[in-house]
C-alpha cells in the first residue's frame, strides 16, 4: 500500500528562489503541452504523444532564447510535470466515457502564476537524497532544513514539494508500506461498531459514547472575519494587501490543520479498537446545500470516512458502509418497528410498538451497525438475547407491555 508522510520544510532566501524558478518552469511546460493538445485538437489532427512533446517543449525549447532558463532547473521535474498533463487529459476522457468513478471532470485548463498552490514533484531518477543531518538535497535547490516529525517506514519512491496558499513550504514522500507489517502493528479486537455522524456531536458509537465536535471554524470564526476584513480594506496590487491575505490564509490553514488532526486521531483510535466498523454513506454535497452548510463543512464528515476507509484497508480491519437511504433514525433498534421520519428537533422519542425509549443519535448507531451486519460478533455468537415465548397479553398486533418485564 503507498502513502505520503508530509514534512514541514524550511527553505533558506536562495533556496525559496530556486524552488520558485522550479515552479515557474513547471508551469510553463504544463501550459505549452496544454496548449499544444488544444491546438491540435482546433486544427483536426490527432493529439501529439509524450515523447514528441517532451522533445519540442523541453529539449528543443532549452536551446531557444525565449526558453533557455528552463535549463536552470532539473530536469525531471519538467518531465513530471508533462506527466501531469498527460493524467490530467486520460482521467478527462475516462471521466468522459464513464470508466471513471465520481464526479465528471473538465478539461485540462492552464496554470496561472498567481495561483496560491504550487507543487513539484522529484522521482529516484533525479538523484536526491536525505543526508546525514536530516535535510532534504534537492537537485538545483541545496540542502533544504526538514522538521522530522516521526521517522519513516521505508525509503521512499519520490518527493513532492509544495508550497501552500499559506506561504508554507512541504515535502511529501510517497512511501510503500507492508501490510502483513501494519497488521502486526495493530493489536487484536473482537470488538465491532456502529458510528453515526452528526452535528451536535461529531461520531455517536452504538455502544453509547458521544463524540463531541470541536467545531473549529465556529471558534475561529471571529479571528477569520477581523482578518477578512481587514484585507478588504486594502489596494489591490499593494504589498500590505499580499501580507493581509498571507494572514488570512494562515488562519485557515490552522483550521484545516486543527481538523485534520483531529479526523486523523478519532480514526486511528476506533481503527485501533474494533476490528469491523460500520458506518453511514451521507450525501454531504447534498447537506451543503441547505442551511446547515457551513456546519456541515465545519465537520469534514467526508475526510474522516475516507480516513477510516484507507486505515482500515492499511491496517487488516473491515469497514462497511451501508446506503444513505437506510431509515436508521426512523427505526426502534430493539423491536425494528419503522415508525417514520422525524423532524431534526426530536433528540428522543418512544417506540410505539414496545415503549422503549431511544435516544435519536445512539439508536441510529446501532441500527447502522445491524445494517453493516456486524451485530454478530466474531465467534458467531448472537447479540441479542434468545427468543422467549409470548405471554397471553403480548399476542396479537397491539405491541408489547411496557411494564417492566418489557423494559
Amino acid at each position: 500500500m503507498q502513502l505520503r508522510y508530509s514534512f514541514r520544510l524550511y527553505p533558506d532566501a536562495s533556496q525559496r528562489t530556486a524552488l520558485a524558478k522550479a515552479f515557474g518552469c513547471a508551469r510553463v511546460v504544463f501550459n505549452d503541452a496544454v496548449r499544444a493538445r488544444e491546438s491540435a485538437r482546433t486544427a483536426g489532427l490527432p493529439f501529439p504523444k509524450a515523447g514528441e512533446l517532451s522533445t519540442r517543449l523541453i529539449t528543443q525549447a532549452k536551446q531557444t532564447a525565449s526558453r533557455s532558463w528552463l535549463g536552470e532547473v532539473s530536469a525531471v521535474v519538467l518531465q513530471q510535470s508533462l506527466r501531469d498533463a498527460e493524467r490530467a487529459y486520460k482521467n478527462f476522457f475516462a471521466s468522459l466515457n464513464g470508466t471513471r468513478k465520481g464526479t465528471r471532470l473538465g478539461a485540462p485548463r492552464f496554470k496561472s502564476r498567481k495561483d496560491q498552490r504550487q507543487s513539484i514533484r522529484f522521482t529516484a531518477n533525479a538523484r536526491w537524497h536525505i543526508d546525514k543531518a536530516g535535510r532534504l538535497n534537492l537537485p538545483k535547490v541545496g540542502a533544504v532544513k526538514v522538521k522530522w516529525s516521526r521517522s519513516l517506514p521505508a525509503t521512499p519512491s519520490s518527493v513532492t514539494v509544495i508550497k501552500d496558499s499559506a506561504g508554507r513550504y512541504f515535502a511529501s514522500f510517497v512511501v510503500a508500506t507492508a501490510p502483513a507489517a501494519d497488521a502486526a502493528r495493530m493489536p487484536d479486537s473482537d470488538q465491532q461498531t456502529g458510528i453515526d455522524l452528526g452535528l451536535t456531536h461529531f461520531a455517536i458509537l452504538s455502544d453509547g459514547r458521544k463524540i463531541d465536535s470541536p467545531r473549529f471554524l465556529r471558534r475561529a470564526e471571529k479571528k477569520l472575519k477581523r482578518a477578512q476584513r481587514e484585507l478588504s480594506r486594502k489596494q489591490k496590487g499593494s504589498k500590505n494587501r499580499n501580507k493581509a491575505r498571507l494572514k488570512v490564509a494562515r488562519a485557515h490553514a490552522q483550521v484545516a490543520d486543527a481538523r485534520r488532526e483531529f479526523h486523523h486521531q478519532l480514526a486511528t483510535k476506533l481503527i485501533r479498537e474494533n476490528q469491523a466498523i460500520g458506518v453511514e454513506d451521507l450525501a454531504v454535497k447534498a447537506l451543503a446545500r441547505t442551511h446547515l452548510a457551513k456546519s456541515v463543512h465545519d465537520a469534514g464528515w467526508s475526510q474522516f470516512v475516507a480516513m477510516l476507509e484507507y486505515k482500515a484497508q492499511r491496517y487488516g480491519r473491515t469497514l462497511v458502509k451501508i446506503g444513505r437511504f437506510v431509515p436508521t433514525s426512523q427505526t426502534c433498534s430493539v423491536c425494528d418497528t419503522v415508525d417514520g421520519p422525524k423532524p431534526l428537533h426530536i433528540r428522543e422519542w418512544t417506540c410505539p410498538a414496545c415503549g422503549t425509549v431511544l435516544d435519536r443519535d445512539i439508536n441510529s448507531a446501532r441500527n447502522v451497525k445491524k445494517a453493516a451486519g456486524l451485530a454478530v460478533p466474531a465467534c458467531g455468537a448472537p447479540v441479542r438475547p434468545e427468543p422467549v415465548l409470548a405471554q397471553r397479553d403480548e399476542t396479537g398486533s397491539h405491541g408489547f407491555s411496557t411494564g417492566p418485564r418489557a423494559a
